[in-house]
């Protein structure tokens, strides 16, 4: 078996084994086994693709297997890695690995949160190793359908509004995808369902192209938070159970820059050229008014929800400027915000586990109660903000030093409006520190709180030493990511 194929078929694995538990030990025992195994097999698929590399392979797509589902309309199980997929794989399984020890302590209907945790976890790692888009697009949808369950079920607050919200939204965005991926296997011609064989033919007529572009760029920018389409965003972080929450923001609306990248622009190039400017307006909205958005909400969630539509509005910007150092940038901001806003939700859900609020009003002097927690949220601001040594610096320079390096007068100054948001997001991360760390202690009952558990400790360990591995040694990453990078950018632009 390709070790490609492995990557779906553990998360279905555990899911077999999570159904014959019958003891929350059995659970929790599966979930550990089966999400180590993952980070394993992530890690391990890391070294195999450096290493073919190293041993001159130029394949755009390495260790490819594929074979046919549906004849008629040539659907194939066809799977492939690159840089880009490798770094997205790697993340996902870091994600999964956290997300089961934060949610060690889950209460009600365990099995079940597990199960549709690992459902989401099958359609996370299906998308990021098909090359076949009809298999793409089912993995998509295997990733989304379980949202509804796990807020609706397992959320907090207005749930089950949040849910439907969630749920709606985003069904309308897949809407759009399936109906462009079909006029890109129709308008191209060709004889397969293939990413890299239809973008080979480079036959798709500009008229078709200025139908379909927007079609798909905003059927997977709904997932990515484009602006006006991000409104399910914050309901929908704010209601999720904190694995939940984590795995959303941290790998979910990847899917969507990913998508956006990999199938919009790289299929349709030559609208991509033409229609750019209307969706980089709209992507420096995102930047710009998540951060302020952030700036002014009292919610825990919601601040990171809205820095999270800010984050990933970077990376849609960053793509769209199609050029090989702001595309290598836009990954690596995947990655980093993965890692950091996974931190920061896994934090706000052991705070809000102890102090049963959320609102920063009612929060203070935590440094002093939970030392190891707040330690914690306070590298997890600074590598949101982009302080030097962490992922976030690392990410967000590399996006506007290749925004700004490009000679078009337009980009230079949506990137010049698009860098105000570091100095926002420096402002509402600072006021947040200040008020529920270093603040006065307002409610006597904080004080009989304890500080992180054992399964806590690991699961913001690992995120945290996986923010600093990008910060401080960004390179081996950099180049693998911008190896892939180049030929797509090549091609949109020849």
């Amino acid at each position: 078996m390709n070790i490609l194929s492995l990557f779906p078929a553990v998360p279905l694995l555990m899911m077999l084994g999570l159904w014959l538990s019958r003891t929350r030990k059995q659970i929790l025992s599966v979930m550990v086994t089966g999400s180590s195994l993952l980070l394993g097999l992530a890690i391990a698929l890391v070294f195999i693709y450096l290493g073919m590399r190293a041993d001159g392979q130029t394949s755009e797509m390495l260790l490819t297997d594929s074979f046919t589902w549906y004849k008629p309309l040539n659907i194939a199980y066809s799977v492939g890695v690159d840089g880009i997929s490798v770094a997205m794989i790697l993340l996902s399984a870091i994600i999964v690995f956290t997300g089961t020890f934060a949610s060690w302590k889950m209460a009600s209907d365990v099995k079940e949160f597990f199960i549709c945790f690992c459902l989401l976890s099958v359609g996370v790692f299906g998308f990021f190793i098909s090359l076949d888009l009809f298999t793409m697009f089912m993995f998509y949808e295997v990733a989304l359908i379980p949202m509804y369950l796990l807020i609706g079920v397992w959320g907090t607050g207005r749930k089950e509004y949040s849910a439907m919200k969630l749920t709606l939204m985003l069904m309308g965005g897949s809407a759009l995808i399936l109906i462009g991926i079909l006029g890109i296997y129709f308008g191209s011609g060709a004889t397969t369902m293939n990413i890299t064989e239809i973008a080979g033919m480079h036959n798709i007529p500009l008229q078709m192209q200025r139908v379909w572009f927007p079609i798909v760029f905003i059927g997977f920018g709904v997932l990515g938070a484009l602006f006006p389409f991000h409104t399910w965003s914050p309901d929908g972080h704010a209601s999720a159970p904190t694995a939940v929450s984590m795995l959303h923001a941290g790998v979910l609306m990847k899917l969507g820059g990913y998508g956006c990248f990999r199938i919009a622009m790289y299929l349709l190039p030559d609208a991509a050229q033409e229609l750019s400017w209307i969706f980089i307006i709209l992507t420096t909205i995102s930047v710009v008014y998540g951060a302020f958005s952030a700036c002014v909400q009292t919610d825990l969630k919601y601040i990171n929800a809205y820095s999270s539509v800010s984050h990933c509005g970077l990376v849609l910007f960053a793509i769209l400027m199609m050029n090989t150092t702001a595309a290598t940038g836009a990954v690596l901001q995947m990655l980093s915000h993965g890692l950091m806003t996974a931190l920061f939700f896994a934090l706000i859900g052991m705070i809000y586990g102890r102090t049963h609020t959320r609102d920063i009003r009612e929060l203070g002097g935590l440094m002093k109660i939970m030392p190891f927690l707040s330690v914690c949220y306070v590298i997890a601001g600074l590598a949101n903000l982009g302080l030097p040594g962490l992922s976030g610096f690392v990410a967000e320079m590399t996006i506007f030093n290749g925004a700004f390096m490009d000679n078009d007068t337009f980009h230079r100054v949506v990137t010049i409006i698009a860098c105000t948001s570091i100095v926002i997001t420096a402002v509402y991360i600072l006021r947040l520190v200040g008020k529920i760390l270093y603040g006065t202690c307002t409610n006597p009952e904080h004080l009989k709180l304890t500080d992180a558990t054992w399964d806590e400790r690991l699961a913001v360990t690992v995120l945290i030493v996986a923010i600093a591995g990008l910060g401080l040694f960004p390179l081996w990453m950099s180049d693998m990511i911008s190896e892939s990078v180049l030929p797509i950018i090549s091609h949109i632009l020849n």
